[in-house]
């Protein structure tokens, strides 16, 4: 295992996030074209129930995102976004304890989601959208920047890098530098690679590999790599068939240092990190 910071507890809203043990975020994708469980989720009573079940199978986090990120995935309005995630944020903070993510990238979706009791701001553009910053920090809740070139439609159209490792790094570093100019502190960071945005396999591969030379910028790891295109190409499944392979990666993610898990699969996830904290932990 390496030789990772040990963080604190991160306050999320009304709630605090403990970052000194492997955390798991259940995924809960209000869209009808998300890549894995696009359109099963978009009602109202079913998004809860689903946040229930990955609560209670031990998810500490809950993602909800209203526009889908895959590649090819077609923009939505920030009505349309709002529309979808609102009730469900609203309806979560009323009736289960635990933190609310929220996938966006909108400033007046960070702004009413914040508003309605969300805890965490998980934006796949690292609020570059014009007033994201300025949303971020007046919502004063923690944000997790991602690394990504262009946008989803176009993001998988030969995506080229002189060394992946440095320029994501670098990349992050500039996303950091702009937070703290809009009066972000870097406690309020956490920081995700990307991977499958903007990348090819080979990308992905070597960036999962050298996962743990990021710990270097300071801030918690969050690693997403769910049932996504990675694990289907290296073992030729289909998106339904990729739960070993998504369970070995998030084993080796543990390994290198990461601290949130961001997952479709949660009862199985946490089996992985509960095994792993408890080998960690013996004497």
């Amino acid at each position: 295992m390496p030789v990772v910071q040990n963080f604190n507890r991160l306050p999320c809203g009304s709630r605090f996030l403990d970052l000194s043990r492997p955390q798991v975020m259940g995924i809960l994708n209000v869209t009808p074209d998300s890549f894995s469980d696009g359109g099963r989720y978009g009602r109202r009573d079913a998004a809860l129930r689903h946040a229930e079940a990955m609560l209670r199978a031990g998810a500490t986090l809950i993602d909800v995102g209203g526009e889908s990120t895959r590649p090819g995935a077609r923009a939505v309005s920030p009505a349309e976004e709002l529309e979808r995630v609102a009730p469900v944020v609203e309806a979560i903070a009323a009736e289960l304890d635990v933190i609310i993510s929220v996938d966006t990238s909108t400033p007046a979706v960070i702004r009413e989601t914040a508003r309605l009791g969300a805890g965490l701001i998980n934006d796949v553009r690292s609020l570059q959208r014009d007033g994201a910053l300025a949303a971020a920090a007046d919502s004063g809740l923690p944000v997790c920047l991602m690394h990504m070139r262009g946008e989803p439609s176009t993001m998988q159209q030969n995506p080229l890098y002189a060394d992946v490792l440095v320029e994501v790094r670098d990349f992050l570093v500039e996303r950091m530098a702009a937070c703290a100019t809009a009066g972000i502190a870097a406690e309020r960071l956490l920081l995700d690679p990307g991977f499958g945005f903007a990348k090819t396999l080979e990308h992905n591969l070597r960036l999962f590999k050298h996962l743990d030379s990021l710990h270097e910028l300071g801030r918690p790891l969050l690693v997403g790599v769910s049932r996504k295109s990675m694990i289907g190409k290296v073992l030729g499944h289909e998106v339904g068939e990729r739960l070993y392979g998504s369970l070995a990666l998030a084993a080796l993610a543990i390994t290198k240092g990461a601290h949130i898990l961001r997952v479709h699969d949660v009862p199985e996830t946490v089996d992985v990190v509960r095994m792993i904290t408890a080998v960690e932990a013996a004497e």
